[in-house]
C-alpha cells in the first residue's frame, strides 16, 4: 500500500479536531489498556487469567519475546489513534498512516466480525461440536475482556481513519463504477484479479472442507481441540476470501456499474486485508514451535495459510493499483 496513495495531492488544512473524534481517540486507546496491562503483567512473571496446565506456561522465553511484541502492536494503535486527530497527522507522508491502518484493519475486523457470532453459536450449542481443548489456554475472563477492547480499538480506529481518509483522499472513491472509464485501469490489474481469485480457490476449499467437519490436514491437537468456535471461525475465513475476491474483480473489470465505487473499494481494503494479515498472523504462530509432535503444524496447515496470505497481497495490490491511478488523475477539488 506504500505506493498506493503516495502520488496524492498534499493534505487540506488541518481540520480542527472536534468532539467525535476526541470521543473516539479517548475510546481506541482505552481499549488499548487491559491487553497492555495484562501482557505487561506476564512478562513481569504474573500468572493472572492464566490457569494451571496451560501452555502458555511451556515455552516463556517464546512467550515473553511475543508478548512483547504484540504489546508493540497495541501500542501503535494509540500512536495511529493520536496521528488521525491531531494536526501533524495530516502533514506525514500518505503510507504512514495507510499501511498500519490498513493492518489493523486486516487484523481487528475479523475479531469484530467473529467474537459476537461465537458468543452467539455458543448460546445455541454450549460451545459444544467436539471434545473440547484438552487443557485450559486462558481463563475465560480474559477473553471478553480482550476482545472487547479489540472490538472497541476496530471501531474507533476504523471510524477515525474514515474521517480521516475522506478529508485527505475522499475525492479518489466519490462517484459510482459507472463514472470510470472502461479501460483506465491497465491490464496488470485484471491479471493480478484472476490469479488471486484462482489462488483464493484453494485456501477457501481447504477451510470450507475444516468448517464442515473434515479433518484432512490437520494436526492431531487440533483436530482433538475443535469446538463450535473452531467451525464458526473456518467458515468466516471463507466469507472474508469471497469477499475479497468479489471486490477485486469489481475494481478490475469494472462490474456492477451501478455500485457507489466505495463498496468494491472497501470490501478490497478490509477483506483482502484479512484474508493477508490473518494468513501472515498464523503462518508466524504455527512457526514458533511447540514440543508436542501431534499439536505441530502440518504441510496443508502451513500451505492454506501461506496461499491466504499470498492471495490477500495479490488482491490488496489491484485496490492499491486503483488508488494510484485515480490519484494521478484525478484532480483533488479545491
Amino acid at each position: 500500500m506504500t505506493q498506493t496513495l503516495a502520488a496524492a495531492p498534499a493534505a487540506s488544512p488541518a481540520a480542527p479536531t472536534t468532539r467525535t473524534r476526541r470521543l473516539l481517540r479517548a475510546a481506541a486507546v482505552l481499549a488499548c489498556l487491559p491487553y497492555v496491562g495484562l501482557k505487561v503483567a506476564w512478562m513481569a512473571g504474573s500468572r493472572v487469567g492464566v490457569p494451571e496446565g496451560s501452555p502458555l506456561l511451556e515455552h516463556p522465553v517464546t512467550m515473553a519475546v511475543a508478548n512483547g511484541i504484540t504489546v508493540l502492536m497495541d501500542c501503535c494503535v494509540i500512536v495511529l489513534a493520536l496521528m488521525l486527530t491531531l494536526p501533524w497527522g495530516r502533514r506525514v507522508p500518505a503510507w504512514l498512516p495507510a499501511f498500519p491502518v490498513w493492518v489493523a484493519t486486516g487484523l481487528l475486523a475479523p475479531i469484530t466480525a467473529g467474537f459476537p457470532l461465537l458468543l452467539l453459536t455458543r448460546v445455541f450449542t454450549g460451545g459444544g461440536a467436539g471434545s473440547g481443548p484438552k487443557e485450559p489456554f486462558l481463563d475465560e475472563w480474559v477473553f471478553v475482556l480482550v476482545y472487547t477492547g479489540f472490538i472497541v480499538q476496530g471501531i474507533a480506529l476504523g471510524a477515525l481513519f474514515v474521517l480521516y481518509a475522506r478529508e485527505r483522499w475522499g475525492h479518489l472513491w466519490r462517484g459510482r463504477m459507472w463514472d470510470l472509464p472502461v479501460r483506465s485501469l491497465g491490464t496488470a490489474p485484471r491479471v493480478v484479479a484472476v490469479v488471486g481469485g484462482v489462488l483464493a480457490l484453494f485456501p477457501a476449499a481447504v477451510r470450507l472442507y475444516w468448517a464442515c467437519g473434515g479433518t484432512g490436514g490437520l494436526s492431531e491437537g487440533r483436530v482433538a481441540d475443535r469446538t463450535s468456535d473452531f467451525y464458526v471461525l473456518e467458515g468466516m475465513y471463507v466469507v472474508f476470501l469471497v469477499a475479497a475476491v468479489t471486490g477485486s474483480v469489481l475494481l478490475a473489470f469494472r462490474r456492477a456499474r451501478v455500485l457507489p465505487v466505495a463498496v468494491p473499494l472497501a470490501l478490497v481494503w478490509v477483506c483482502a486485508g484479512a484474508v493477508a494479515c490473518w494468513g501472515g498472523w498464523m503462518m508466524f504462530g504455527t512457526l514458533s514451535g511447540t514440543d508436542d509432535p501431534a499439536d505441530r503444524a502440518t504441510p496443508m496447515m502451513l500451505l492454506t495459510y501461506s496461499a491466504q496470505m499470498i492471495t490477500g497481497l495479490l488482491l490488496a495490490s489491484v485496490g492499491a493499483h486503483f488508488l494510484a491511478r485515480r490519484s494521478a488523475t484525478t484532480p483533488r477539488p479545491s
